[in-house]
């Protein structure tokens, strides 16, 4: 067994130069949500997605929410809300000091994060301008997986520990309201930080559609660029955004 898995490392290792000269990759996000006003202040929400990675190969992530969003005073909201993650996590290699020598191996395995998250957003408008700023801190939990690990001094599989993670993500948004147009523009820019400082960016444009009362649909393009503290395994991406709301 050890040296079949030898070779698949050895052969995985030929593949990394043109791995890591693909820096930037393209994916897509498919969102269907439902969201019903219970109270002149009241909100809750359900939403469920399903994301791709490797320039939309593969898939990247499924996940499903609820939230509730309480209106404090005209323009300013706190929400809070629960995600189950299931993610698609990228095979991961680890040497020892020299670099050369194999440590341990994780393949690609599905895998369960839990998701909880408070925010705080307020918005203005100015004319036909509208501006939102929305702080939201977020604690995600990655539970034990047990025999996922290869380890190649001992020749056997171990675990991959729980892990969690606290990220403040800040969040500015912009959009215009065009007379007798129903495709009204969007543009946002988001930063996300934990301990380390700035994980990454993110920017995005877009447009909402709203049919009636009840129906709104969205497409948007977002720019991700990561940083080098990220730990994540995200890459720089370019993703399309594709989501449907249905309002009780």
């Amino acid at each position: 067994m050890e040296r079949s898995l030898t070779l698949l490392l050895f052969i995985t290792l030929i593949g990394m130069p043109y791995t890591k000269a693909q820096t930037n990759d393209f994916g897509a996000w498919y969102e269907l949500g439902a969201e019903k006003k219970i109270s002149r202040n009241w909100n809750i929400g359900a939403e469920t997605e399903l994301r791709t990675r490797n320039n939309s190969r593969t898939l990247d992530r499924w996940s499903m929410g609820i939230n509730a969003e309480y209106k404090l005073f005209k323009g300013l909201k706190v929400s809070a809300g629960y995600n189950f993650l299931y993610d698609n996590n990228v095979e991961e290699f680890d040497f020892k000091k020299d670099g050369l020598r194999p440590n341990k191996w994780t393949p690609s395995y599905w895998g369960v994060r839990h998701r909880f998250s408070v925010a705080l957003t307020g918005s203005t408008t100015l004319g036909r301008l509208g501006i939102s700023l929305r702080e939201r801190w977020q604690y995600t939990y990655r539970p034990e997986v047990n025999g996922k690990k290869y380890d190649f001094d001992n020749e056997t599989w171990t675990s991959i520990k729980g892990k969690g993670k606290n990220v403040l993500r800040s969040r500015l948004k912009i959009g215009y309201d065009f007379p007798h147009w129903k495709f009204d523009p969007i543009a946002g820019f988001e930063i996300f930080n934990d301990k380390n400082g700035i994980q990454k960016t993110r920017y995005q444009i877009g447009t909402e559609y709203k049919y009636q009362k009840h129906h709104v649909f969205s497409l948007g393009y977002y720019f991700q660029n990561v940083n080098e503290n990220d730990d994540d395994g995200d890459l720089n991406s370019h993703i399309i955004s594709v989501g449907y709301k249905y309002k009780f």
